[in-house]
């Protein structure tokens, strides 16, 4: 790109923003993004981007709506103030578990979010661990889909020294993520299989693997609830498992999951800055930044470079 790089946010995470602008050593671009008092959101760029290279940080975390419809004005105002490209920056794609028909007569939202992100004028999408990766078929545009196991291991080796592991994977759908992560950890990988009655509801089966005597980690894309999570732990405290931890990328932490894991027999978690971590997540929390992640992810994508070679 010819274009200079500038860095946006909205109002989703402030303080990723920053930590961003930080490992860039790029100030933020200068932006109205607030509301007027009809409750319509306002946006009103204060910086120059013709020709510019402009990536728009904004995870579409709660309140997803909200946030998206930042995302997609801005993303609009950077078309028509001639930003040479416009890449938006995702860490947490909202929306991403409808990504499929469960049952007649439901939207697939996450391709309808795909769809109004590509028609307000986005060039590319960066985004961190979609929850399907299927998700990425249903842009016509560039997306560079990073993973956060590579960060999440490396915390828990820190942290956990210990060699006899076992990688636990919550479902079937993870053995792929749970794998990549004994990969870098060492150790065995199980997997608990599981179905879900309901939306939000997880009812445990069955789990394939010994861990008896063993540190169990269970390796997951996100915490929502905690249902899944609490359940796999009661399961591998009952074979036998000396000591249970977590590792998923985004902590959603839904309706009361912080005091249910704190309570739980989960020993540590570690989980990623994708989103916002409520205050009230410590003790057993273990944050790790995505920042320096992405902010590699810009400056390859800005200067033409490999983003793959980053996962090697």
């Amino acid at each position: 790109m010819d274009g200079r790089l500038q860095l946006f946010s909205g109002n989703a995470h402030p303080a990723l923003a920053e930590s961003l602008s930080r490992e860039l050593e790029l100030p933020l671009g200068r932006a109205i993004v607030g509301q007027f008092k009809n409750g319509e959101t306002r946006i009103k760029l204060d910086e120059n981007v013709r020709g510019s290279d402009v990536f728009i940080l904004q995870p579409t975390c709660h309140p997803v709506n909200h946030h998206i419809m930042e995302l997609l004005l801005v993303i609009d105002a950077l078309r028509r103030a001639s930003a040479s490209r416009i890449t938006a920056v995702i860490p947490y794609y909202g929306y991403a578990k409808q990504e499929k028909k469960t049952s007649g007569r439901e939207p697939i939202s996450a391709k309808l979010v795909a769809n109004l992100l590509t028609t307000a004028g986005a060039s590319r999408i960066l985004a961190v661990d979609l929850h399907a990766p299927a998700i990425e078929g249903f842009f016509d545009i560039p997306v560079d889909h990073l993973r956060a196991t590579p960060l999440l291991a490396s915390a828990f080796r820190s942290r956990v020294p210990d060699d006899d592991v076992v990688v636990v994977s919550p479902d079937a759908g993870g053995v792929a993520r749970a794998e990549d992560f004994r990969r870098r950890v060492g150790g065995s990988l199980a997997i608990i299989s599981k179905q879900h009655p309901g939306p939000d509801a997880t009812e445990t089966l069955e789990m394939v693997g010994d861990v008896d005597g063993r540190t169990a980690v269970i390796v997951d894309d996100m915490i929502s609830t905690g249902g899944t999570l609490i359940e796999a732990a009661l399961m591998l405290k009952e074979r036998g498992a000396s000591s249970i931890h977590v590792a998923a990328t985004h902590g959603i932490f839904a309706g009361d999951a912080v005091d249910r894991i704190v309570e739980s027999e989960i020993e540590q978690m570690f989980v990623t800055d994708t989103l916002p971590i409520p205050a009230s997540a410590t003790g057993k929390v273990h944050v790790v930044s995505v920042a320096p992640l992405l902010a590699e992810a810009i400056t390859r994508t800005h200067k033409g470079l490999s983003i793959s070679a980053l996962f090697t």
